[in-house]
């Protein structure tokens, strides 16, 4: 910046081509007296010199800067071609390499939390086409009849218009016969299309023409189809099934004769254990697909390419960053070569929590139970079940399963239902009461060892609200072993600080359904897990706020929750009021062992004192010991837990209108008592109706409870 401004000021201070005529004309007087000169001549001549010795004095200087400039750019040149010349000859080749990537990389394989393999990688051998610039169609129709002299494929997907087509690309003459000359000329008046006329001339191709055609023909057309199906610059799959040993060896080693035809390994995803947790598990989109349009701009913010495989579904989804592998990296070479620059490798290997051993067996169990609950009296709007194993003491899913029975013409099969676990809402009913319980205690409404009478509650112009049967005397851990309703009503009353009286209207505060919830949101009803799966749904909110429904709400009967909800509930009173983030992810897997173990997130305590939660405790073992639980898991594995009954409504229709109760069944326990270590959440929705032919109710979750606790408990001794 000196240097500039001196050359500035030089420039600024050079006198302008009038002033230097005058100083000429000066100077010729000077010389016309010299001969006589005066003082003040004497004077001017003076000034004269002075100004010729500036003006040599500042070109000195100018030219001084300019060979300063030069230095500067001459020692600029030499620091960059010399010294740093390695350093800019490399950014040089970075700015100006052209690169590509390879095929997408095999996936992580997933464990489970054992270090048992259950989804690898399968090797697939791929015969494939990929057009080449300016082929002809007589040249790919020769291509396809050389593959199909080579390989074993079945055209049965062949349909009469690719027929039509392949039979068009071998006889152009005769396709063009099959226009009238009326015809040709609506055309050049653009009266019709190229492809109206296209078009007219396929219609014209006669069954005759075609049954001239035997079955290799046929294949060769349908390779044709398959080569030409799609975007030009696609690669196009011709095999990738059941590509035996010398079809793949006999394609590769003639790859010269068949022009644009190639052969690669691919892989799939492979499942050592079947369908076992397998929707859960997830799905991967194919080499042919790519990423979903769906997916699209959530994977190419992410600098995916649309042709990459990519998870599309559940724990594929959900740790895609950890599983997809890293891509061959090429550099293009001027003669449109590839050179390998960058090796990829495959993605990182995952541990789930979940016990595919035990897994299994639930599924089995709960496949058998649905199948037969299905075949009992009064289960017409029945159709699946729910059983999910945790560890409160992490919040790891060991197990979790959900299985529906389908009737297909009077033909019933089990599938496949986990994902709803996640995804559905149900009227839990009493299971709920060990939170409305603890709302109680923290209000006021309700002391620790408070006795009632079990009566039915009425509100005026409202049916009697009445526990499953009188229960008559009980105090706060008795009406939590026989679930009493009228317990929990009369809690329910004094959280809304109601007046009741019998069959007398009841206004009631409406905060108190905030109350209510806030507390059951501590528990993890109505609100996220925090799962590492797509959590969809919080359940159902009702949203009127009438006095008989607060009374609802207390018994499970308002709000629906998903079974992922409840199993984060009893979690959290198993581990004394502590809630934490459910997980199905436990860590990596390197050479045998697991890393970087997933770390216990807890997400909240519930707000309550300990020892109102010790009555909670108190109350959930005596369920299971004498009260309604009684029989449901072996008193040897020291089980508490709660099971809940409630009214369900379902739009049997499916005209969008609530049409039939239901009575759905839920159940949630842990063991042991004393020290946690596992919690069972069993849900069978719509086990029966009300209004039906027989009272029957199925006993299926007692029976799953027996089934699943003792299966466990045999694995984990």
């Amino acid at each position: 910046m000196r240097i500039i401004n001196k050359i500035k000021n030089f420039f600024q201070n050079i006198p302008s081509i009038s002033e230097i005529n005058q100083r000429r004309k000066n100077s010729l007087k000077i010389k016309k007296r010299q001969k006589n000169p005066s003082y003040s001549n004497l004077n001017s001549y003076k000034n004269n010199k002075d100004v010729k010795i500036e003006i040599e004095k500042r070109y000195n200087i100018l030219t001084f800067i300019i060979i300063l400039i030069l230095f500067v750019l001459l020692f600029c040149l030499f620091f960059i071609q010399i010294v740093s010349k390695e350093k800019y000859t490399k950014e040089l080749n970075t700015l100006t390499l052209k690169t590509t990537d390879g095929e997408t990389a095999p996936r992580g394989r997933i464990y489970d939390r054992n270090g048992k393999l259950i989804v690898d990688n399968t090797p697939i051998k791929v015969i494939y086409y990929k057009k080449p610039n300016k082929i002809t169609a007589k040249e790919e129709i020769e291509t396809a009849y050389k593959l199909a002299s080579m390989i074993d494929i079945d055209f049965s997907k062949l349909n009469d218009n690719n027929l039509k087509v392949f039979w068009a690309k071998n006889n152009p003459k005769k396709l063009k016969s099959k226009i009238t000359d009326a015809e040709w000329k609506k055309l050049e008046e653009r009266k019709l299309t190229s492809d109206d006329i296209y078009k007219l001339e396929l219609e014209r191709i006669t069954p005759e023409e075609l049954s001239t055609y035997n079955d290799e023909d046929k294949k060769a057309a349908y390779i044709y189809t398959l080569m030409n199906t799609g975007y030009s610059y696609d690669e196009k799959v011709i095999k990738n099934t059941d590509v035996s040993d010398a079809e793949y060896a006999l394609i590769s080693e003639n790859i010269s004769n068949l022009k644009g035809v190639n052969t690669k390994l691919d892989w799939a995803r492979s499942y050592p254990y079947g369908n076992v947790f397998r929707s859960i598990l997830g799905n991967v989109s194919s080499s042919k697909s790519g990423i979903p349009a769906e997916l699209k701009d959530y994977y190419l913010k992410k600098g995916y390419s649309l042709d990459d495989r990519v998870g599309t579904s559940y724990i594929e989804y959900q740790y895609e960053d950890i599983l997809r592998g890293e891509k061959n990296k090429y550099q293009v070479l001027g003669d449109g070569t590839y050179k390998l620059i960058k090796e990829g490798k495959r993605g990182q290997d995952i541990v789930l929590s979940i016990d595919i051993e035990l897994q299994k067996e639930i599924e089995q169990i709960l496949s058998e139970e649905v199948m037969q609950t299905k075949s009992e009296a009064n289960t017409e709007f029945y159709d699946h079940s729910f059983v999910i194993i945790t560890d409160p003491k992490t919040g790891e899913v060991l197990a979790m399963s959900g299985k529906q029975v389908k009737d297909e013409n009077g033909k019933k099969e089990i599938v496949d239902y986990t994902t709803g676990a996640l995804t559905s809402s149900v009227v839990m009913g009493s299971v709920v009461k060990g939170a409305s319980q603890i709302t109680g205690y923290n209000t006021g409404a309700l002391k620790i060892g408070e006795v009632r009478y079990d009566n039915c509650v009425k509100i005026a112009a409202t049916p009697e609200k009445c526990s499953w049967k009188p229960l008559g005397k009980l105090n706060d851990v008795t009406a939590l072993a026989y679930s009493s309703n009228t317990y929990q009503y009369y809690t329910a009353i004094k959280i809304g600080k109601g007046n009741y009286q019998y069959n007398k209207p009841l206004s009631i505060d409406t905060e108190a359904f905030n109350t209510y919830r806030n507390t059951f949101a501590e528990f993890g009803l109505g609100v996220k897990t925090g799962i590492d799966l797509p959590e969809k749904s919080t359940g159902l909110k009702g949203t009127s706020t009438t006095s008989g429904l607060l009374l609802d709400f207390s018994i499970g009967q308002y709000d629906n929750y998903t079974p992922i909800q409840l199993a984060q509930y009893i979690d959290t009173i198993a581990d004394n009021g502590e809630r934490k983030q459910l997980s199905v992810f436990k860590g990596y897997y390197d050479n045998g062992k697991i890393t970087n173990e997933n770390e216990v997130k807890v997400l909240n305590k519930v707000n309550t004192k300990q020892e109102y939660m010790d009555k909670v405790h108190e109350g959930f073992e005596a369920v299971l010991k004498y009260g309604t639980g009684a029989g449901y898991i072996d008193m040897a594995y020291k089980p508490a837990g709660k099971t809940g009954t409630s009214q369900s409504f379902i739009d049997t229709d499916k005209d969008g209108k609530v049409d039939q109760q239901t009575i759905s069944t839920t159940f949630a326990a842990y063991a042991p008592y004393d020290n946690p270590k596992v919690a069972f959440t069993i849900i069978s929705p719509d086990v029966s109706r009300q209004d039906g032919k027989t009272t029957h109710q199925s006993s299926i979750n007692k029976r799953l409870a027996q089934r699943v606790s003792q299966k466990y408990f045999e694995i984990y001794k």
